[in-house]
């Protein structure tokens, strides 16, 4: 059976970035389109985009893909628990 990878470790500024952007993105799609509306979504989904980057870039082994995955699955999972 083969081996399932390694979860990379998740920092808790990741995750908290990635909440953050997921709230905006709520209060963003809650009402009618305007470029000021969804500016705070952008603005935190291109801070989390910036910060998984660099914290994959700063790790040996890490790939930022996976490293994105795992950010957006362990804050998805993370805000269904409470």
């Amino acid at each position: 059976m083969a081996k399932e990878p390694a979860r990379p470790e998740i920092p808790d500024n990741l995750l908290a970035l990635q909440r953050a952007a997921n709230a905006a993105q709520r209060a963003a799609t809650a009402r009618d389109y305007s470029p000021e509306a969804w500016r705070p979504w952008l603005d935190a989904a291109e801070a989390v985009q910036r910060a998984v980057s660099e914290h994959a870039a700063a790790t040996a082994g890490v790939s930022r893909y996976e490293l994105e995955m795992a950010v957006k699955a362990a804050a998805r999972g993370a805000e269904e628990a409470s």
